[in-house]
């Protein structure tokens, strides 16, 4: 089987190989063919060594594919069924998924610390306990998310990590009141999803901030009434809304120093929104004074804040109905021998979402 693997953290670049085999297969699992997985800017992350994740590893997390085979004791689920990929399943019985906050249960993160996959040389870890730059991977039951017929392969992709992240900060997280002012920093496939997401929730001004003028003009396709590179935000700021700040802000980026920027550019009162994965030895710092002073809201987004099953849905809903596209974020498709020329296509920002097509 062919699968792209990294072999240590810190290296750039991955090797595809023909020698790998899905593991794990039994009771509560099954074994999915995956069909399209995009690439998402965590499996970067993770390659750097900026998430955690042991080696040698497969990336990839958000992918879409058909059920091969089925393992005892699952139901809703068959051979041949379409699904897509979801890297965190709630398992319904911690004290998490008991609060009605199945999108912070930790029962799929300890998957990540068991091999789903090996080689001759030893085993080898999926990304996120998934691991989709493959043809074949074994995964829980519950992270596979049956989608209807007429979802395409890619499109299910997307809406397996980036797009629920994105619409979720905007719909679920920050619940953006209609007719107010939004400012989302970072435009990648996530920040525009948090764009189309702010649009859909009825924001009157969306003023996308990145450094990559193609990133910027796309940012003006999917819903954002200007974009600016990360200098023009002061100026944007005071046209807006007088020099107040936004009533919410977006981090899209996963940074301290763009968090601040954010903090900065909220208006007292307002929604600093974390969205973006960053390391945790990257601090983001605010005295005590203005926080108790200026009020602003800090609400960290994980994936999308909300029950992801609920989001796989509507995000599907608002797509057959035009309110959201998906199809433009795919900007390039590449087959898994293309795998690295995709990975240098969104570390230079030319690429908003490139599918691996397998």
């Amino acid at each position: 089987m062919r699968a792209a693997v990294l072999h240590e953290i810190g290296q750039d670049k991955l090797e595809v190989l023909d020698d790998v085999e899905a593991v794990g297969f039994g009771p509560g699992k099954v074994k999915l063919r995956i069909r399209a997985t995009g690439l998402c800017h965590s499996d970067v992350s993770a390659m750097s060594g900026v998430l955690p994740q042991p080696a040698p590893f497969i990336p990839g997390h958000e992918g879409a594919g058909e059920v091969i085979d089925v393992g005892d004791g699952v139901s809703g689920l068959a051979q041949g069924d379409r699904v897509l990929v979801c890297w965190l399943p709630a398992c319904g019985a911690c004290p998490s998924c008991r609060r009605g906050q199945t999108h912070l249960c930790l029962a799929g993160f300890m998957n990540a610390g068991t091999p789903n996959f090996k080689r001759p040389g030893g085993d080898v870890f999926g990304f996120a306990g998934t691991g989709t730059f493959t043809e074949e991977v074994v995964v829980g039951a519950g992270c596979a998310v049956p989608i209807p017929d007429d979802v395409p392969f890619d499109i299910a992709a997307l809406i397996g990590c980036g797009v629920t992240t994105g619409l979720g900060a905007a719909i679920n997280t920050a619940q953006v009141d209609a007719g107010s002012s939004v400012a989302v920093i970072g435009c990648g496939g996530v920040g525009i999803s948090t764009i189309q997401g702010a649009r859909v929730q009825g924001a009157a001004q969306i003023v996308a901030v990145d450094p990559v003028a193609s990133r910027r003009e796309a940012a003006l396709r999917f819903g954002a009434t200007e974009a600016v590179p990360p200098d023009g935000l002061t100026d944007a700021r005071q046209r807006i809304t007088g020099g107040e700040g936004f009533d919410y802000v977006f981090e899209v980026v996963g940074k301290s120093a763009t968090a601040r920027t954010a903090y900065e550019n909220t208006r007292r009162g307002g929604t600093l929104c974390v969205v973006g994965a960053g390391a945790m030895d990257d601090n983001f710092q605010a005295n005590m004074f203005e926080l108790f002073f200026d009020e602003k809201r800090i609400l960290p987004s994980m994936y999308g804040g909300g029950d992801v099953l609920r989001s796989y849905e509507r995000a599907i809903a608002l797509w057959r109905a035009g309110r959201i596209d998906l199809e433009s974020m795919i900007t390039h498709r590449v087959r898994l021998d293309g795998v690295n020329d995709a990975l240098d296509q969104m570390r230079t920002g030319e690429s908003l979402r490139t599918c691996i097509e397998l």
